[in-house]
């Protein structure tokens, strides 16, 4: 884990604490200098499922940075009255990092998502970030990791973005980054987005830290899920009840 910047905890995940620039400038002088790095963005639904699975919580233990990335986060670390500097969403720091990328003409590997959504990722790409090299693509839909862990391996991208959901993706990028010195990030649903087969919150929604209700009503679906963040709210109270 680097030590540059200070940790906040919030229920045993150790939450970095800066801002998205200083964050960034980090990260980008680590891909530089062909460093290791393994970055989490991590929300109430990942912290809660680290609670319940202790191989889980050893992967985020020993990843680089765990990014605050819902709302969430920071109002459980107001409420364990450790206050966060802001919020460093995973989708934001990927598009910082491929438009980065671009201008300094680095190299990402893609994987993830359907294939479809993959192929317009790919073409999102080459049209917006036309100096960024795409190493290798594939969509999520693999039964067995290995072969594309080696052509990572034969490739050595500078940065490679996996979007196969929680706790996977982590599960993932801790067997095999040894594989590529590079970055190595878990990005969720992201490609959806970046394809434009899902739309992001409209920036009302964003700049209220409402992206979650916005997704709810795009996606009633997904209720079962949001159900974690009561959970997650009343677990943090009792946890500052108890520093107490």
């Amino acid at each position: 884990m680097s030590n540059e910047f200070p940790r906040i905890n919030v229920l045993n995940v150790p939450f970095i604490n800066t801002t998205q620039t200083a964050f960034l400038t980090a990260v980008e002088s680590r891909i530089d200098h062909r460093q290791n790095t393994f970055i989490v963005t991590a929300n109430p639904e990942i912290i809660m499922y680290a609670r319940n699975d202790l191989s889980y919580q050893h992967i985020l233990a020993n990843a680089d940075y765990i990014t605050p990335d819902g709302i969430g986060i920071l109002k459980g670390a107001a409420i364990l009255g450790t206050p966060m500097t802001e919020r460093i969403t995973g989708y934001d720091t990927m598009l910082a990092l491929l438009e980065w990328g671009n201008q300094q003409h680095k190299t990402v590997y893609l994987v993830g998502a359907k294939p479809e959504v993959i192929a317009d990722v790919k073409k999102v790409v080459a049209d917006r970030y036309p100096n960024l090299k795409v190493a290798g693509t594939h969509d999520g839909y693999f039964t067995d990791f290995s072969p594309i862990a080696q052509d990572i391996a034969a490739k050595q991208p500078d940065m490679v973005f996996l979007a196969v959901g929680f706790p996977k993706q982590e599960q993932l990028i801790a067997a095999h980054r040894h594989q590529n010195d590079g970055l190595w990030m878990g990005v969720g649903g992201s490609f959806d987005v970046l394809s434009g087969h899902t739309k992001r919150a409209p920036k009302f929604f964003q700049d209220h830290h409402l992206e979650w209700f916005y997704r709810l009503l795009t996606e009633p679906t997904r209720l079962k899920r949001m159900m974690v963040l009561p959970r997650y709210l009343k677990t943090v109270k009792r946890a500052a009840h108890e520093q107490k």
